[in-house]
C-alpha cells in the first residue's frame, strides 16, 4: 500500500497541529503507526489521499448510520447551504428538529441543542446540579462523556487509549466533586447512591458503553439505576451521544425501556455535522436560561447546516424496516466474525455486540467492566489493525472503540471485511 502523501501531510501537520491530529486517538499511537489522510468518502468507503480504498467501520465514529455522503442528507446541506450558513438567530429548521428528536424519546419534553457531544454532557451536569443544589457527579469506570473537567476520572476511549489517568489542568477541587464507580457492579452503585452525605446531584451513564469497547448493561442494572436514582431524588442522565438513534429510534432507553430524566445526544442527529442535545423532563429544562437560572448558550447552537442534516438523516431512519434491516446485518456478520475468531484464536477474544456497534476485545473476557476491558491485549490489536489497513480495512485505531455497521454497508462489503479478518487472524496468531 503506497502512504506517500499520508506520510507527506502527517510530516506537515505535526509542525502545525499539537501530535499533527485535531483528536488525540486519531494520531494512532497505540496502534504503532502513523495516521491516514482522507480524502473524500462515499456510501460504505473510504479514500485516502494516495488513493487507497477502504471498506469504513468506523463512520466517523458512530454517526454515519447512513454511509458517507447520502444522497438525501447531501442534498437537504445544499439547500440550506443556499440561505447561508450562520445566523446566530433562531431558525425553523431547530423546530423541526426539536420535534422528532422529542417524538422520538418519549422521556424528553424538551431539548437544547448545542454543537457538540462535549457540550451536551457538560451542559446537562450544570443544569443537573442547578435543579438540584447539589455539587456531585456520579459516573462510571470506562464510561466517556467527552473532555470537560468534570469527567476526565477514569474515563474511556482515547484518555485509556493513550494510558493517561486523568488529565493535568484539571482542578483538584472539581474532580473532588465527581465520583467514578464499577459500570454494571450492582453493590457499589448501591452503597454509593444510599450516602445521603455525598450530596449526589446526578448519575450520568452511557446506557450501553461504547468507549471501553462496547459493553452492555448487564441484565437488571439499568433497572435497578432508575429504581436508586428516583428512591434518592438523583438526576439520572442517560449520555446517549453515541447510542441514540444508534441502537434504536429511541435509542437505549427504548432498546431497555428504562426512561431517565435527561438524555444527552449527538453524533447522527447531525448527520455528520457537528451538532450535540441534551433535554429532559419539563420541569428540570426549565430551569435553563432564558427560563430559568442556569445559564448555557452557544453562538453556533442549532446551526442550519447541521440541522438540516439532522432532519434528512431522520427522516430516512424513520423509513419502515430501516432498524430491522441493521440488526439483521449486525448480527449476521457479527455471528461469522465469531465463528472466525473460535477457528483461528479459540479462547483469545471476546465479540461484544449491541445492535449495530460491535467490539472484538483480543481478551478471553468476559468484557464486563472497564477493569475486564483493561486485560485486553492491546499490542495484538494493534498487530490486527495494521493488518486489515494493508487489506483494505478501515477500523478504530484503538481497542477501546466500536466498530459500526452502516445501512451503506452492502453484503460484499461485509463478506469482503471477513475474508480480509480470516487472512488477518492467521497472521496474529500466536
Amino acid at each position: 500500500m503506497k502512504i506517500d502523501n499520508s506520510n507527506l501531510f502527517f510530516s506537515k501537520a505535526q509542525k502545525l497541529i499539537p501530535g499533527g491530529v485535531n483528536s488525540p486517538v486519531r494520531a494512532c499511537k497505540s496502534v504503532g503507526c502513523d495516521p491516514l489522510f482522507v480524502k473524500k468518502a462515499a456510501g460504505s468507503k473510504i479514500i485516502d489521499v494516495d488513493n487507497n480504498e477502504f471498506i469504513d467501520f468506523v463512520c466517523s465514529w458512530g454517526p454515519m448510520i447512513l454511509g458517507h455522503n447520502h444522497p438525501k442528507v447531501v442534498t437537504a446541506i445544499q439547500q440550506a447551504l443556499e440561505n447561508g450558513t450562520s445566523y446566530g438567530a433562531p431558525t425553523p429548521l431547530e423546530i423541526e428538529l426539536a420535534e422528532m428528536v422529542i417524538n422520538a424519546f418519549p422521556a424528553m419534553d424538551k431539548v437544547r441543542f448545542v454543537s457538540s457531544g462535549t457540550e451536551a454532557t457538560m451542559s446537562a451536569i450544570r443544569l443537573a446540579r442547578g435543579y438540584t443544589g447539589k455539587k456531585v457527579v456520579v459516573k462510571f469506570d470506562g464510561c466517556y462523556h467527552g473532555h470537560a473537567d468534570s469527567f476526565l476520572v477514569q474515563a474511556g476511549s482515547g484518555v485509556i487509549t493513550l494510558g493517561i489517568p486523568g488529565s493535568p489542568g484539571v482542578p483538584d477541587d472539581i474532580v473532588k466533586n465527581t465520583i467514578s464507580i464499577p459500570y454494571n457492579d450492582f453493590e457499589t452503585l448501591e452503597k454509593t447512591l444510599a450516602d445521603e452525605s455525598l450530596e449526589i446531584a446526578c448519575v450520568i451513564i452511557e446506557p450501553v458503553a461504547g468507549n471501553m469497547g462496547v459493553v452492555p448493561p448487564t441484565e437488571g442494572f439499568l433497572e435497578k439505576l432508575r429504581e436508586l436514582t428516583t428512591e434518592h431524588n438523583i438526576v439520572l442522565i442517560f449520555d446517549e451521544v453515541i447510542n441514540g438513534f444508534r441502537l434504536a429510534p429511541g435509542g437505549a432507553q427504548s432498546r431497555f425501556n428504562i426512561a431517565p430524566d435527561m438524555t444527552c445526544l449527538g453524533k447522527i442527529i447531525g448527520g455528520g455535522l457537528p451538532v450535540g442535545a441534551y433535554g429532559g423532563k419539563k420541569e428540570i429544562m426549565s430551569q435553563i436560561a432564558p427560563e430559568g437560572p442556569v445559564y448555557q448558550a452557544g453562538t453556533l447552537s442549532g446551526n442550519p447546516l447541521a440541522m438540516a442534516a439532522g432532519i434528512a438523516t431522520l427522516q430516512v431512519l424513520a423509513e419502515p424496516g430501516f432498524y430491522d434491516r441493521l440488526e439483521a446485518k449486525a448480527e449476521s456478520f457479527a455471528a461469522e466474525l465469531q465463528k472466525l475468531a473460535d477457528k483461528y484464536l479459540p479462547g483469545e477474544t471476546t465479540l461484544n455486540r449491541v445492535g449495530s456497534m460491535m467490539t472484538t476485545f483480543f481478551n478471553p473476557g468476559p468484557v464486563v467492566d472497564f477493569k475486564s476491558a483493561m486485560k485486553s491485549d492491546t499490542e495484538r490489536y494493534g498487530r490486527f489493525f495494521r493488518e486489515m489497513l494493508m487489506r483494505g480495512i478501515w477500523l478504530a485505531p484503538s481497542q477501546f472503540e466500536a466498530a459500526f455497521i452502516s445501512d451503506a454497508h452492502s453484503q460484499e462489503d461485509l463478506a469482503q471485511a471477513l475474508e480480509m479478518t480470516e487472512s488477518s487472524f492467521k497472521k496474529i496468531k500466536k
